[in-house]
């Protein structure tokens, strides 16, 4: 008999992903297509139905070929009544149904879960976490996210909070964060964390720097910027990620010491300053790590890229 085959899709705010892939997590197919939010984003459940229609008619394919569609969306998930509200960046202000709405429009039951949590478990699956039972992933992209698994579940927390990583406190007096808290690691460790300390560092600094000078100049900078910069030892770049470097290491060494996973692992946008930055955040992670933690906890790079929620999603159908 042939096994049955998974559909990963990964919602974002700009573009919807989407794969077959084997029970394996094997990417057979993949395609795209842009995230329609016009009309409080009406649309967009409806564009995921037609495009799975589509794509399994263009590849001769039936429903019943497949054990499940997975889906990972922004929002705040109802897993009992299979509801996402609050995902902003789709316009989705109110409840929307896509397990009921997708389920009756391709005939293919939907399992759904938080995208960063998906990314947490594709990475885990078929990525840096080598499907141990124990992964914390953390994503440094505009902001800082993460999931967490222990003992081979996905945890959630009571309200659904669990492997919020951008919010634990690294400097209570240090910048105002979006959630109203001071000094959340999401201020210091993502794409706009970086920059905001990098402006703010460039203001007391009084040396030679590249950096300064660009900031002088008005220029906008990345974070990519500060660590290019960094790596050909500019001196501000430096000390900016040196400080971003070791609050990260500093969180991640408390979940560690928390958690005992066997992987810590950094993906988004920013882990592309590669083993610059993982050396810099190892090293800070150990030293606030007790001993146990040191021998049996490994930081590493994320290895899946863009399609870490394409294959997360899908493992949700095995997980069922």
């Amino acid at each position: 008999m042939t096994e049955k085959k998974l559909i990963g899709v990964d919602l974002g705010g700009t573009t919807i992903k989407f794969a077959i892939l084997t029970a394996d997590g094997d990417i057979q197919q993949k395609w795209s297509m842009e995230t329609n939010v016009l009309a409080d984003g009406q649309m967009i459940i409806p564009d995921i139905i037609d495009s799975i229609k589509h794509h399994l008619k263009m590849y001769e394919m039936k429903a019943d070929q497949f054990d499940g569609i997975g889906l990972g969306s922004p929002g705040t998930i109802n897993f009992k009544e299979g509801t996402i509200k609050g995902a902003y960046n789709l316009n989705w202000t109110d409840s929307v149904y896509p397990v009921r709405d997708i389920e009756e429009g391709t005939g293919i039951p939907v399992t759904i879960e938080n995208d960063a949590n998906v990314a947490a478990l594709g990475e885990r699956w078929k990525g840096a976490g080598n499907n141990a039972d124990d992964v914390v992933f953390v994503t440094l992209g505009t902001g800082v996210g993460g999931g967490i698994i222990a003992g081979g579940n996905l945890l959630h927390g009571a309200n659904g909070a669990a492997g919020e990583i951008g919010h634990i406190t690294v400097d209570p007096h240090g910048f105002l964060c979006t959630c109203g808290k001071r000094g959340c690691l999401e201020t210091i460790a993502s794409a706009t964390g970086i920059v905001h300390v990098a402006r703010d560092r460039a203001g007391e600094y009084a040396g030679d720097s590249e950096l300064k000078a660009m900031l002088d100049d008005g220029q906008d900078i990345s974070a990519k910027d500060v660590f290019d910069l960094a790596k050909k030892n500019d001196d501000l770049a430096l000390i900016v990620a040196d400080y971003v470097c070791d609050s990260l290491g500093f969180a991640l060494a408390n979940i560690a010491n928390s958690l005992n996973p066997k992987y810590v692992v950094i993906g988004g946008g920013v882990s592309a300053a590669g083993d610059f930055l993982l050396d810099k955040v190892n090293k800070a992670m150990r030293v606030n790590e007790f001993a146990t933690i040191k021998d049996s906890t490994e930081l590493r790079l994320a290895s899946l890229g863009n399609g870490a929620g394409v294959i997360g999603a899908a493992s949700l159908i095995k997980m069922k």
